[in-house]
C-alpha cells in the first residue's frame, strides 16, 4: 500500500474528526487529492471512522463525481440535458474526442483527461456549458472546446480558462467566474432593495410563535414546486420535541433550473437571513445548506458571506446580543445526484449515506437530519422570509394571485431570445412569460422541468401559480422544429440514470418507457405502442415510492395528452407487417438454435422457397 496514499486519507479522516456522519466531505478531498477513491482508500476511510467498508462504498458507488477507478487529473463534464444537445453539445464532444483521442467515459493513456457526460449544470441559459474539475465554462463551442483542450494541455490549471468574469459577484476575488447572472426582470420580494440584518432584528422583537403567525398569516408556500405552507412545516418542526435543524435545499437539479445559482451568486445575504429567522422560529442551533456539486465554484464565497455574517453578530453565538439565540450555518456540498433534491435523500446525504429517499412517516419535521426534527425549505422560500417580516404579512399577501400569493422566480431556457432569470407575481400567463422572454411561436413550453409537464399553444393563457400550472421555476421552450417525442425520450434517459434504483416501478418501468420510445422514434412502433406506453407510465407513477418516480413518467404523459400528432406521425410513417411486431425479427431470434442445430429454421426454408 502507497505510504503517501496511506497518509494522505488519514490526514482528511483526521481533518473531519473520523466523523462518519462527514463522509461526503472526506470521500470528495479524497477523490480530489488522489483522483479517485480506491479500495485501500476506502478501508482506511472505513478504519479511521470505525465504520464498515460497504459503507464508505455505498458513498462512493452512489454519486457521479466520485469514482472507485483513477479518473483524469483533469475532468471534464460535458452537459448533455436537453437545452445544451440542442445548442450543439454533440459537435462539441466530438471536436473534445478528437482532440483529447478519447471517446465520452474515458480517460487518456498519460492519465491526465477524462471525458464524460453530466445531466445539467444549472447553466441551460448559457448552454453547452461543462464542468473542468471546480471551473464552469459556459457557450462551449466547437472553437471554444478546441482552444481549451489546447491551453489545459500547455497549463493543467482549468482556473486560469476563465479570463473574463461574469457580471454581479460571479468577478468577486472569491468567486471569478465567467458566469453571467442573466437577471432579466427584477421583482418586489427577491430582487427588491435589502439592508441585511433589519429583519432578523424585527424578528427578535417579537416571540417565536408570532414570527410562524407572520408567516402563516403571509401564506407563504414552498417555491420547490409542491406548495407546502412554509409557516405550517415550521410549526410542525417546532413542535416536535428534541433538538431541531434547519435545511436549506440547494440542490436545484431540475434539468433547466438556475434560478438558485443567482439566488447563491447575488442574494446570499437573504438566503441566511432568512434560514436565522426560520432558526429563531423553531428553536434550531443547527443549520445546513445544502450545495450541489455543480456550484462548487460559489462555497468559497458563500463561507466568506457566512464568516462576515458571524463577525457582525447576525450568526453564530449570542446573535444580535441575544442571550439564548445561537445558531450557526454549515455549507455540505453534494457531489451529481439529482435524487437528493427530495428532502429525505438530500437529509441522508448530509448523513453521509447514499441519496436514497427514506420512507415516511415519519416525516422530517418529527425525525429528520440525525434523528433530530428538521425542517427542509428550498432557497427561494428563505428568501421570501425577510420581506415578510420587514413589510408585514399583509403586503407579500396581496402580492400575486388569490390561491398563491408573492412572486415566483422562473429560469426560462431554450429556443427564446432573452433566457435567463425572471421575477413575476404568481398569477401571470404562460402567454405574457413568453412574450418577455423573447419566445418567437413557440411550439411547446417545458414547464416545471422534465418532472413537471409539456403543453402548447391551447395552454398557454394558463396561469403560472399554484392552482394552475405548478412550477418549481424552470421553463424550456421548444420551437416550431423540435421532435417532442425526441425530447421526452431525452427526459426519460435522465431520469433512469438519476433514479436511486430502490424501487421496482422506477428502476425497470422508466427503462422499459425509454425502450418504447427509442423504438417508436427508430421507426419500429405500432397503434398499439400508444396504449402501452400510457398504461406503463400511469403504473410507473402510481407505485414508485418517492417524488422520482412518480413524476418520471410526466414526459409520457402529457406529451402523449398535448402532442398526439407528434406520436401518430411516428406510427404512419413505420412498417406495419402483418404478422409480427416491428420490434421482433423472427429470423433474428432462432440464429444462435440454427448455428447450433447447423441448418436452416424450416420456416424460412419453407418462406424462401415459396
Amino acid at each position: 500500500m502507497n505510504k503517501s496514499m496511506v497518509t494522505t486519507v488519514k490526514e482528511i479522516c483526521a481533518r473531519y474528526r473520523r466523523d462518519r456522519t462527514r463522509m461526503m466531505d472526506i470521500v470528495r478531498e479524497v477523490q480530489a487529492e488522489l483522483q479517485g477513491v480506491s479500495g485501500p482508500a476506502m478501508e482506511i476511510i472505513a478504519r479511521e471512522c470505525e465504520t464498515h467498508r460497504v459503507a464508505v462504498e455505498s458513498v462512493v458507488s452512489f454519486y457521479a463525481f466520485y469514482s472507485q477507478q483513477p479518473t483524469g487529473r483533469i475532468v471534464i463534464r460535458l452537459c448533455n440535458d436537453v437545452v445544451d444537445m440542442m445548442r450543439g453539445a454533440a459537435a462539441t464532444a466530438a471536436v473534445l474526442e478528437q482532440e483529447l483521442g478519447i471517446r465520452m467515459g474515458e480517460t487518456t493513456a498519460d492519465g491526465r483527461f477524462t471525458l464524460q457526460w453530466t445531466p445539467c449544470l444549472g447553466m441551460s441559459d448559457q448552454a453547452p456549458s461543462a464542468l473542468i474539475n471546480n471551473e464552469i465554462v459556459t457557450w462551449f463551442s466547437t472553437d471554444k472546446a478546441r482552444r481549451v483542450v489546447e491551453k489545459l494541455k500547455q497549463d493543467a490549471d482549468p482556473r486560469k480558462l476563465v479570463r473574463t468574469y461574469g457580471d454581479g459577484n460571479n468577478a468577486l476575488p472569491s468567486v471569478r467566474s465567467m458566469v453571467v447572472n442573466n437577471i432579466r426582470k427584477t421583482g418586489p420580494v427577491i430582487f427588491a432593495p435589502y439592508t441585511r440584518g433589519d429583519a432578523l432584528r424585527k424578528a427578535l422583537a417579537m416571540s417565536p410563535r408570532e414570527v410562524i403567525r407572520d408567516l402563516k398569516t403571509a401564506r407563504l408556500r414552498g417555491r420547490g414546486g409542491a406548495g407546502f405552507p412554509a409557516g405550517m412545516k415550521w410549526e410542525f418542526t417546532r413542535a416536535a420535541a428534541g433538538p431541531r435543524t434547519v435545511i436549506c435545499n440547494g440542490d436545484e437539479g431540475e434539468p433547466g433550473t438556475f434560478k438558485d445559482r443567482v439566488l447563491f451568486t447575488e442574494r446570499a445575504d437573504l438566503l441566511f437571513e432568512g434560514m436565522t429567522i426560520a432558526a429563531y422560529a423553531m428553536g434550531a442551533a443547527t443549520g445546513i445548506l445544502y450545495l450541489r456539486g455543480e456550484y462548487a465554484y460559489l462555497w468559497a464565497y458563500l463561507e466568506q458571506v457566512l464568516n462576515q455574517r458571524r463577525a457582525d453578530g447576525l450568526l453564530g453565538s449570542y446573535i444580535c446580543g441575544a442571550d439564548e439565540f445561537h445558531f450557526d450555518i454549515r455549507i455540505q456540498l453534494g457531489a451529481g445526484a439529482y435524487i437528493c433534491g427530495e428532502e429525505t435523500a438530500l437529509i441522508n446525504s448530509c448523513e453521509g449515506l447514499r441519496g436514497d429517499p427514506r420512507n415516511r412517516p415519519p416525516f422530517p419535521a418529527q425525525h429528520g437530519y440525525l434523528g433530530t426534527p428538521t425542517c427542509v425549505n428550498n432557497a427561494e422560500t428563505f428568501c421570501c422570509v425577510p420581506g415578510i417580516l420587514e413589510n408585514g404579512p399583509a403586503w407579500f399577501a396581496q402580492l400575486g394571485s388569490k390561491g398563491s400569493p408573492g412572486t415566483k422566480l422562473l429560469s426560462i431556457s431554450g429556443d427564446c431570445a432573452m433566457p435567463g432569470v425572471y421575477e413575476f407575481e404568481f398569477g401571470v400567463t404562460l402567454r405574457d412569460v413568453l412574450a418577455a422572454a423573447g419566445a418567437d411561436e413557440p411550439l411547446a413550453v417545458q414547464v416545471g422541468g422534465p418532472s413537471g409537464r409539456l403543453v402548447g399553444e391551447a395552454q398557454f393563457d394558463r396561469t403560472i401559480c399554484y392552482d394552475d400550472l405548478a412550477t418549481g421555476g424552470s421553463l424550456i421552450i421548444f420551437g416550431q422544429t423540435r421532435d417532442l417525442v425526441d425530447v421526452a425520450r431525452q427526459f426519460l434517459a435522465f431520469f433512469v440514470e438519476e433514479s436511486c434504483g430502490y424501487c421496482t416501478p422506477c428502476r425497470v418501468g422508466n427503462r422499459l418507457l425509454l425502450r418504447k420510445l427509442e423504438e417508436l422514434l427508430a421507426g419500429k412502433g405500432c397503434a398499439a405502442d400508444l396504449d402501452y406506453l400510457k398504461q406503463l407510465a400511469e403504473t410507473t407513477k402510481l407505485a414508485s415510492r418517492c417524488g422520482l418516480g412518480q413524476t418520471a413518467p410526466n414526459p409520457v404523459l402529457t406529451s402523449l395528452a398535448n402532442f398526439p400528432e407528434a406520436y401518430a406521425r411516428l406510427i404512419a410513417d413505420a412498417p406495419q407487417p402483418a404478422t409480427f411486431l416491428p420490434t421482433f425479427d423472427p429470423q433474428a431470434a432462432v440464429r444462435d438454435g440454427e448455428a447450433a442445430a447447423g441448418r436452416k429454421s424450416v420456416l424460412f426454408a419453407e418462406r424462401k422457397e415459396s
